[in-house]
């Protein structure tokens, strides 16, 4: 942003300076263009930034793993987060550790998860080994004050993460006739 900030400027004063001096009133050719493009660009930053999501949905990407007959599907988590979507929510998905191990036959990172998921990097996350992937889930829908996508019922964090679970109504979900479901 501050690189087009600053390209703008630049242009300004060029402009300025090719109508102010008539020995610089060839330039006007390329200060003009430069001047609009640097507008357009400037423009398209700042809608892009205005269309920042706000109502965030973070998904227990381990949770909602299981949620299709108890069997770890990846496929399930990518219809949930396609149903977020749909509703108007920004979906992020937090994964235990060895997410990589249950749905395949290797660790996987954040990277390979969000392409099967169809989501940008930023938005998946996989806890560090030994770090269990509910705290995560509950610190970002803390942070981003989202609502949290998954049938735990976080019990074991109660004591630590209070304001999030009475704040934010959890989101259960599941199948009922080969269709995904959320209590939204």
């Amino acid at each position: 942003m501050r690189f087009l900030l600053f390209f703008f400027g630049l242009s300004v004063c060029g402009l300025i300076a090719t109508l102010s001096y008539p020995t610089f009133a060839d330039w006007v050719l390329v200060a003009g263009p430069c001047v609009v493009a640097s507008a357009i660009l400037l423009l398209g930053k700042w809608l892009r930034t205005a269309k920042d999501p706000k109502n965030w949905a973070v998904v227990d990407g381990s949770n909602v793993l299981h949620w299709r007959d108890g069997v770890p599907d990846i496929a399930t988590v990518r219809e949930v987060v396609d149903a977020l979507i749909a509703t108007g929510l920004t979906p992020g998905v937090v994964f235990d550790a060895n997410v990589g191990y249950k749905i395949s036959d290797r660790y996987m990172k954040d990277k390979t998860l969000a392409a099967l998921l169809g989501l940008p990097v930023d938005r998946v996350m996989v806890a560090p080994k030994g770090t269990p992937a509910d705290t995560l889930v509950l610190q970002v829908a803390r942070d981003l004050g989202a609502t949290i996508v998954t049938n735990d019922r976080f019990r074991d964090w109660a004591d630590d993460y209070p304001d999030v679970l009475q704040a934010k109504e959890l989101v259960r979900g599941g199948y009922r006739n080969g269709a995904v479901w959320l209590s939204l």
